[in-house]
Formats: C-alpha cells, sequence, structure tokens
C-alpha cells in the first residue's frame, strides 16, 4: 500500500491516485511507494497549516510541552519500523538509523523543553508613563524540506522547533525516504497534535521544482528551513528572497579535519575513521578533507589506511559498517573522483574498489588543489589526505574551500588548537574531536555556501520567531500638535 499524504491531520491521497516508487539503492527492489504531490496537493497541505495555526499558537506551553515529549516517546517505540523503512529507503545500516530515531527523539524533547522561552523582555523607554516591551511570537506556518542522509534527525528537526514555538508545519518529504518521514508526522499523529498543526507531503523526483517554488511561493507560508545541496539551497534561497519568506538554510560541507605536528595520532585517527565513513560519508559533517603536518604525515597515514581497509562494506542488512549510497549516480561519481587523483599524482593507499551503490573505504594519499576531489564534497566514502608544512599551511588549505560548515583540530596544545580553530572559516570547530558531532541544545549551521541561521536550543527559538515591540502608553500623552 502507498504512502499517502498527512494533511489536516488525515490520511490523504494525491489527486488522480499518483505515486512513485523509491527503489532500494542495494538490492534494486522497491523500497516503497508514496503519493504523488501535485501543486494543488501541496497547497492543501498549507492551507491547512494556516487554519491551524490561530488554535495552535494560542495553547498554552504546558500542553504543547505534553504533546511534543508524546510525540517523542512515539518515535522511540516506533525505531524498529523506522530502521526497517531507513534501510530499504536509504542504505544506510541499522545502527545509523537507530541513532537518528534516538537523536531526533531528544531533538523533539528539547524543543519541549523550550516552550516556557518562547518568551520576551522589558525595555525602558525614554518616553513617560510608558511601558515598552519586546515580545516574541510565532512566524505562522513554516515551511520545512529535509533531506535523506540523516532522514530521522533531519526530518525531526525541521519540525520540531517550529512546533514548540507555536507555529505550524508543512514537511515536504525527500523523494528519497518518503515512507520515513511520512512515519515521523505519524508519531507526532498519534501524540494527540490538533488536525493541519503538521501535515506532510510528498512528491515525484520530476515534480519536485515545481512543488517547492508552489510552497515557498504560497501566501500562508511565512518561514522556509531548507537542509540539503548548496545546488539546491541557492534556489531555496532565491526563492525566499523573491518572496521576502525568511529562510534558514544549512547546506553542503567540505569539513578539514586538522591534525597538527602534536597531536595524539591515535586520536586523531580515531576520530578521521570515524568522521570519514559514518554513513558512508553522506552526512553534511563528514570530514571531507584530512590535513596532516608533514611531520607526523607517515605515521598518521600508515595507521589510517590500515583501519580505513578493515571496515566491512555491504548489504546494510548485514553485519557491516559501510551500507550503500543512496543517490543514483553516486558510485560513478566515486569512480570519477578516484580516476581524477590518480591520474594526478593521488596514491589509493586503501579501498578504491565498489560493488554497484556499495563502495570500500577509500583513502587517497598526497592529494593536490588540482584533484577535484580536494575541493567537490564528495559526499561519499572517497576521502583525501592533503600533507602540509606548519600550522599557517594547515589553516590555508582548511579555509581553502567555497564551504565552511564543521571543522576539527588536534592538537595536544589546547591554546594552539584553539587559536587555530578560531582562524578556521566554520559555523562548527571541534578540538580533539571528530568533524561529525550533533546535540539538540547546540546551535547548528554555517557560514559561506555552507549556509545560514541556525537549528537547535536558543538559536532556533530566534530563527522561528519574531520579536515585536509593543507598548503601554500613557492616553493623556503631550503631542507636539
Amino acid at each position: 500500500m502507498a504512502t499517502q499524504f498527512l494533511i489536516n491531520g488525515e490520511t490523504v491521497a494525491a489527486s488522480g491516485g499518483r505515486t512513485f516508487m523509491r527503489v532500494d539503492p542495494v538490492t534494486g527492489e522497491v523500497a516503497s511507494e508514496a503519493a504523488a504531490a501535485s501543486v494543488t496537493d501541496a497547497l492543501k497541505a498549507t492551507e491547512a497549516a494556516a487554519a491551524a495555526f490561530p488554535h495552535w499558537s494560542s495553547i498554552g506551553p504546558g500542553e504543547r510541552r505534553k504533546l511534543l515529549n508524546r510525540a517523542a516517546d512515539i518515535m522511540e517505540a516506533k525505531t524498529d519500523e523506522f530502521i526497517k523503512i531507513g534501510i530499504a529507503e536509504t542504505g544506510a545500516t541499522g545502527p545509523w538509523v537507530g541513532f537518528n530515531v534516538m537523536l531526533a527523539a531528544n531533538m523533539i524533547r528539547e524543543a519541549a523543553a523550550m516552550v516556557t522561552h518562547v518568551c520576551g523582555e522589558v525595555i525602558p523607554s525614554d518616553k513617560p508613563g510608558t511601558f515598552a516591551t519586546a515580545l516574541v511570537r510565532p512566524k505562522g506556518v513554516c515551511l520545512g524540506i529535509a533531506p535523506w542522509n540523516a532522514p530521522v534527525i533531519l526530518g525531526t528537526r525541521a519540525v520540531a522547533m517550529p512546533l514548540a514555538c507555536g507555529n505550524t508545519v508543512v514537511l515536504k518529504s525527500s523523494e528519497l525516504c518518503p515512507a520515513l518521514h511520512r512515519l515521523i508526522g505519524q508519531c507526532f499523529a498519534e501524540a494527540g497534535l490538533p488536525a493541519g498543526v503538521l501535515n506532510v507531503v510528498s512528491n515525484a523526483p520530476e515534480d519536485a521544482a515545481d512543488i517547492v517554488e508552489a510552497l515557498i511561493r504560497a501566501p500562508q507560508i511565512r518561514h522556509v528551513n531548507f537542509t540539503g545541496s548548496t545546488r539546491v539551497g541557492r534556489i531555496i534561497g532565491r526563492l525566499a528572497g523573491e518572496n521576502l519568506k525568511p529562510a534558514l538554510l544549512e547546506l553542503g560541507g567540505k569539513a578539514p579535519l586538522v591534525v597538527l605536528d602534536d597531536a595524539d595520532v591515535d586520536a586523531a585517527v580515531n576520530a578521521a575513521v570515524f568522521g570519514c565513513f559514518m554513513n558512508q560519508g553522506q552526512i553534511c559533517m563528514s570530514t571531507e578533507r584530512v590535513i596532516v603536518d608533514q611531520k607526523i604525515a607517515q605515521e598518521f597515514v600508515e595507521k589510517f589506511a590500515a583501519r580505513a581497509a578493515t571496515l566491512p562494506a555491504g548489504n546494510p542488512r548485514e553485519h557491516v559498517v559501510l551500507g550503500g549510497l543512496a543517490t543514483p549516480g553516486a558510485g560513478e561519481k566515486m569512480d570519477a573522483l578516484i580516476a581524477d587523483a590518480k591520474a594526478k599524482g593521488g596514491k589509493v593507499i586503501a579501498g578504491g574498489s565498489r560493488r554497484g551503490a556499495v563502495h570500500e573505504a577509500t583513502v587517497i594519499d598526497h592529494v593536490t588543489s588540482d584533484m577535484r576531489v580536494y575541493a567537490e564534497e564528495s559526499f561519499g566514502p572517497v576521502k583525501p589526505i592533503v600533507r602540509v608544512s606548519g600550522e599557517e599551511d594547515a589553516v590555508r588549505v582548511a579555509n581553502d574551500t567555497e564551504y565552511g560548515l564543521s571543522a576539527a583540530v588536534f592538537s595536544r596544545d589546547i591554546q594552539r588548537a584553539l587559536a587555530v580553530a578560531n582562524r578556521i572559516e566554520s559555523g562548527i570547530c571541534h578540538i580533539n574531536g571528530p568533524t561529525v558531532s550533533d546535540e539538540p541544545q547546540m546551535p547548528f549551521g554555517g557560514v559561506k555556501s555552507s549556509g545560514y541561521g541556525r537549528f537547535g536550543g536558543k538559536a532556533g527559538l530566534a530563527e522561528f520567531t519574531d520579536l515585536r515591540w509593543i507598548t503601554i502608553e500613557d492616553p493623556n500623552q503631550h503631542y507636539p500638535f
């Protein structure tokens, strides 16, 4: 049975009964069938959300907290269902999907904890007899557009804080995991969220551009959040700007992991292996460049390559670390990156092969700036090592990218590491930790071509609310004329 929309609290089929298929990237079998929205279908979701907004925004924080916490509990109870669907739709391993569910449920709980922080302040006024305040109010209907790579985390992140702030939401699911994103909506529906507060629509890949444009242009939509590629993010940002809709964009990355000459090599190797190859390198924060001081490069490279070579890759239903690449053409891109690097002097020191969508953990040493893998976001398990001469060279290479999402610095000298971290152009930087990390209460987002705005904690509150200046004044005040 096809996965249907969630609109105004009801399960709804697409007009004309249109559906599309999502194929398991590893087995080639049909993973799911989902309703394929027309523009008219999508706009019905915005209308339902707009109609639900007055009631939801007036509900007290205690009731919103209760409903959100209930949704988090329901999500955790459905972990096995999420894992089964997630493996089939995205090719990810069970542990990765299970981690997604755990973190996503905690994101909902963190959002629930923030409902009483949607407040304001009293501001002293120079005007006699005036009481002035700045009050925080929900924006209205928020559009969330979520990707497939951390599907439960990012689908949930797109809706949890907006809901906590009193907004209503339309979630446009990813074409690569429509059933998984619809299941997020089901968790909130079963928790008792009022009809229309959260709506979920899916669309066939060929209709994505029209659906997204129609949703952003819809007068009911007051805010857009998008997580995905920089290429698509530019389109979303342009459409939002043209329609004067504020947008939160979390886009691509080329995260550097900088290993200085005084680093704990074993610790850096551990972080690099995790950051490079978790979820086949298909994470926005994935370590995309390992930048190593030449004084310790040989030791690091040998240990890193040896670890990468032991990582099993295969069907995600088996006991493997690397499952399948989710997107069509991803494997061919890995092949091209490897071939380009080898032709220009790069040395493949681990991996290098694939079987369909399953690609081995691959390490390329002696990468230079004229190679594609140096600058392009691979979004896969093909990772470059760049050898540098000292701290200045390391910072230069780390910043030699259009992206600026996550980064990491390894050094035994914390003051030195902090100084380097402060010079790296990124929204996130970890000292002596991996580039891949997330916590619900942390401000999450990037700079440069990695987007703008922040999810998480108090920063998220600011994104999904408007600040209003309200005064109570002396009705008999003096006027100049």
